[in-house]
């Protein structure tokens, strides 16, 4: 059975070359970066060398990039390190209400330690209002936390305007750019953004590695006590061919950004025209218009219900697609996805939704192949009403 592969929103298959580049490292960097050996500062080297390339990326400079384990860590370190570090100045964070639920979690533990907690709420489309958030600011708000592009609906959020007013405020902001990264830009000057959040394995890249963005000057406590890695904010051993990888995977999507990002418009296009055309019941969730092209969410009207029974039959057709955040699989008393009952959908919509995310990997025939499927698979659902 040919298996397609439409989840790459929750993780991405790692690319050829980016494979290649891990091996190699793993073959011939297997020093520890901090040994004063030959090995160890070869290792040593190739980690610099990194640093300096992402940061080449991301448009900062090399001493302001620190790797970590991935997005969840990066986001923890982010909220708590600031929140720690800059308790003195205030108690009060702002985050959006769609927003990952590493951050969510983070701000609810915060909460249980005395730190005020606001969510920010979002329109129907997943977003954010900046007078809204202007108007939430007070003397004690030391950090605003909003998601560059949110990993269910793909809406992007305008970093760009709620930079201004943090900057105008004196309020830190971070956000978590884990599923834009290496599709869409990431400025942290001209958005004012003073921590952002990365990750390798939304962009072919390996799991288990990622990075943090903390501008120079930022206030911040570790999350881990150790040895003096990662010029002391992060203590443990450098996984130097994890981020050897994942920049190797950054420079790739770096380069062809502008031509997947067309591509996968194409894919966008004929994809929301077949499901509009076939299906009357058909209703999408998020910002048709402004939103990341390689997420689409959608769902049919009345059969909600059977959305989980729709993914196992794809799947065993060897199609696979998601109902939503894989994180939140995690969760079995869940009652539906947070972020569409935050722009309004009911609990049984919440629980309704198919997200489609195709990839660098993905063709056209792919998408005329799942809509084959979709159409043999829906024929064997019941509605959620029936009598």
């Amino acid at each position: 059975m040919r298996r397609i592969y439409l989840d790459n929103a929750a993780t991405t298959p790692v690319d050829p070359e980016v494979l290649t580049s891990v091996l190699s490292a793993m073959k011939d960097c297997y020093g520890n970066a901090s040994s004063l050996h030959t090995q160890g500062t070869r290792a040593k080297e190739k980690l610099e060398q990194a640093r300096i390339t992402l940061a080449s990326l991301m448009r900062c400079s090399p001493e302001e990039i620190f790797f970590t384990s991935g997005g969840t860590e990066s986001n923890n370190w982010a909220i708590k390190g600031f929140a720690f570090a800059n308790q003195n100045k205030g108690n009060h964070i702002i985050v959006s209400s769609i927003e990952h639920e590493c951050i969510l979690n983070t701000c609810r533990w915060l909460a249980k330690l005395g730190f005020q907690i606001t969510f920010l709420p979002v329109d129907h489309a997943g977003r954010v209002n900046p007078r809204t958030l202007s108007k939430l600011i007070m003397n004690e708000t030391i950090l605003v936390s909003v998601m560059h592009v949110n990993n269910e609906i793909g809406t992007i959020q305008p970093l760009y305007e709620i930079g201004q007013i943090t900057r105008e405020r004196g309020v830190a902001f971070h956000s978590d750019a884990c599923q834009s990264f290496g599709k869409l830009p990431v400025d942290p000057d001209k958005n004012c953004l003073d921590m952002i959040s990365v990750n390798a394995h939304k962009i072919y890249g390996p799991k288990g590695v990622g990075a943090l963005y903390i501008r120079k000057g930022t206030k911040t406590e570790p999350l881990f006590h150790g040895g003096g890695q990662e010029k002391g904010y992060r203590a443990t051993t450098e996984n130097v061919p994890g981020i050897i990888g994942f920049v190797k995977a950054a420079e790739i999507c770096q380069e062809d950004m502008e031509r997947e990002r067309i591509r996968i418009i194409q894919l966008r296009e004929k994809f929301i025209y077949h499901l509009s055309e076939h299906f009357e019941n058909v209703y999408f969730n998020g910002d048709l218009e402004n939103s990341l092209p390689g997420i689409i969410n959608f769902a049919l009207g009345g059969q909600e219900g059977e959305a989980i029974r729709l993914l196992f039959l794809l799947d065993e057709a060897g199609i696979a697609v998601s109902t939503g955040s894989a994180c939140s699989n995690n969760h079995g008393e869940q009652s539906g996805s947070h972020v569409l009952r935050a722009i309004g959908r009911n609990p049984v919509e919440a629980r309704g939704a198919i997200r489609v995310s195709p990839g660098r990997f993905t063709s056209s025939d792919d998408i005329d192949a799942f809509f084959e499927v979709l159409n043999l698979s829906i024929q064997k659902l019941n509605p959620i009403f029936s009598f």
